[in-house]
C-alpha cells in the first residue's frame, strides 16, 4: 500500500508542468514561473534577481556575497535572533544567497505558514538589518572564513585557475573576496549596492506548490508594492583566456592539487549544448568508466579521482578538470591529462561509450525531476536561457537520436579544450 501511494505522489508529480505567467507591480511586468502541485501541503518561492551576482562586485571582491550573507541577520525591527525564532517556530525557511550572476531570496515552507512567510519576507525585503554590529558580525565570520582556506588547497588551486582562465574578467577574483577586499568594505557599500540592484526591472518569480496562481499573485502584489522599480541591466559573455599559462603554488602537503582549465567556444543558448553533455559525461564528468578516471586511476593508480566537466552558462563558458596525486607523479599525471584530451579531440568516442551515456542520461532522468525543487529549478533555467518550458525533454529526444558520427564531428570541431591552463599546488619535490 506504502508504495502505490509513493507510485501516485510521483506521477502527480510527473505529469504537472510548469508555466510561465506575469504580474504587472508598479508599471513593471515581473515573469512568474510557476507548478501548481498539491500532492504535498507545502509552498516554494523564489525571487531571483538577475545581474546582481558576484558580476557585479566590481573592485569590491565580496560584496555581493557578503550582502547576502547580511541579509541573514533578519529585519531591522526584530534583529537576528528573534526574526530567525519566529521562522523555526513555524518551520519556516527564510534565506538569501549569491551565484555568479543572480542575487536570490528563497522560502519554503507548509502551506499553512505561507502568508506568514511572505510578511517576513516582506519585512527583509523592505527594511534588512543593515545595522554596524551586524555589519561587523558578517564582517568577522567572512574573514573567519576566508581564514580557514589558507589551508584548504582544493581552493587554492580552483581560484588560481580562475584567475589565469578569466584573467581581467569579473570571474577572474574569488566571490567570497579576500581578507583586503574584507576589510576594506564599509556598510555604506552594502546599502549602495541593496538599493541599486534590488529591484523589479531584473526580477524573476519562481514559485509553486499547493497553491493557485490567483492566490501567489494577491500574495506577490502585497509583497512587492514596495520593491524599487530599477532599470534592466544587461549581463556581458566573458571568454576564456585562449592563451595557455600555469600558476605553481608551493604549500607544505602530501599530495599535488592539479586542476586545469581551458575555452569552450558553446554559448547557453546554442543548439549543440546536448551535444556537450554527452562528450563531457564520456570524458570526465562521469566518475568511473569516464576516460580520464579509467587513464589516471584504473590504468596507472595516479590519482583516486580524476573529473573533467563543462560549464555552459550565460555569462561564460569553460572546461575545467581536476584531480589530485602523489607530489612525485604530478608530471606524469600532468602528462596523461593533456595526451588524453588530445586523443578525444583527435579520435572521439567509441560506439559503447556513446550508448552508455545515453543509458545514464536517458535512464537516470526521473530522478532529476522528482521532486518539486528539482521541477521549478529545471523550469527556470529554461527560462533563463530563453528557452520555451520543456526545453529539458526536447533535449533528452536529441540525445536519444545522437549518432556516433554527430558526436565525433562536434568533439573534433570544439578542438579548443586542448588549450590547456594548469593551477598546481605541491610541495615542491617531485
Amino acid at each position: 500500500m506504502r508504495y502505490i501511494i509513493l507510485v501516485i505522489i510521483f506521477l502527480q508529480g510527473a505529469l504537472v508542468s510548469g508555466i510561465v505567467d506575469k504580474i504587472e507591480i508598479n508599471g513593471v511586468e515581473v515573469p512568474i514561473v510557476f507548478e501548481q502541485n498539491s500532492a504535498l501541503p507545502i509552498v516554494s518561492l523564489q525571487l531571483v534577481i538577475k545581474n546582481v551576482g558576484s558580476l557585479q562586485d566590481g573592485d569590491k571582491a565580496g560584496l555581493v556575497r557578503f550582502t547576502s550573507g547580511m541579509l541573514g541577520e533578519g529585519s531591522a525591527s526584530k534583529g537576528a535572533i528573534k526574526f530567525a525564532d519566529e521562522l523555526e517556530s513555524r518551520a519556516i525557511s527564510l534565506s538569501a544567497h549569491a551565484g555568479a550572476e543572480t542575487f536570490v531570496y528563497e522560502f519554503a515552507g507548509l502551506k499553512e505558514q505561507f502568508s506568514y512567510g511572505m510578511g517576513m519576507l516582506k519585512e527583509l525585503l523592505d527594511d534588512p538589518n543593515f545595522s554596524d554590529d551586524s555589519f561587523d558580525k558578517i564582517k568577522q565570520l567572512t574573514l573567519g572564513g576566508l581564514s580557514s582556506k589558507k589551508s584548504d588547497f582544493d581552493y587554492i588551486a580552483n581560484l588560481n585557475l580562475k584567475k589565469i582562465i578569466f584573467k581581467d574578467t569579473p570571474l577572474g577574483h574569488a566571490f567570497s573576496g579576500n581578507e583586503k577586499s574584507i576589510e576594506s568594505l564599509k556598510l555604506e557599500d552594502v546599502k549602495e549596492l541593496y538599493n541599486t540592484h534590488i529591484d523589479l526591472s531584473n526580477m524573476i518569480v519562481v514559485a509553486g506548490g499547493d497553491l493557485t496562481m490567483d492566490e501567489l499573485k494577491k500574495s506577490l502584489t502585497k509583497l512587492l508594492k514596495d520593491v524599487k522599480v530599477g532599470k534592466k541591466r544587461e549581463l556581458k559573455y566573458y571568454r576564456v583566456n585562449a592563451k595557455t599559462d600555469e600558476i605553481v603554488k608551493i604549500k607544505d602537503t602530501k599530495q599535488a592539487y592539479i586542476y586545469f582549465g581551458a575555452p569552450y567556444d558553446l554559448k547557453s543558448n546554442d543548439e549543440d549544448v546536448y551535444k556537450a553533455k554527452v562528450a563531457s559525461f564520456i570524458l570526465g564528468e562521469s566518475g568511473f568508466g569516464s576516460r580520464l578516471m579509467e587513464e589516471i586511476r584504473v590504468k596507472r593508480g595516479l590519482a583516486y579521482s580524476a573529473y573533467s566537466r563543462t560549464s555552459i552558462n550565460r555569462a561564460s563558458s569553460s572546461f575545467t578538470g581536476h584531480l589530485q596525486t602523489k607530489n612525485k607523479s604530478l608530471d606524469e599525471a600532468k602528462s596523461v591529462v593533456i595526451s588524453e584530451i588530445n586523443k578525444f579531440v583527435k579520435d572521439g568516442v567509441t560506439k559503447s561509450e556513446l550508448d552508455q551515456a545515453k543509458r545514464f542520461l536517458l535512464g537516470s532522468e526521473p530522478l532529476r525531476n522528482e521532486t518539486l525543487s528539482q521541477r521549478l529549478n529545471r523550469a527556470f533555467t529554461e527560462y533563463y536561457r530563453g528557452f520555451k518550458l520543456g526545453h529539458s525533454k526536447a533535449q533528452l529526444d536529441k540525445i536519444e537520436a545522437l549518432s556516433l558520427s554527430e558526436l565525433n564531428k562536434f568533439i573534433k570541431k570544439h578542438n579548443e579544450i586542448e588549450k590547456l591552463s594548469f593551477s598546481v599546488v605541491t610541495d615542491g619535490n617531485k
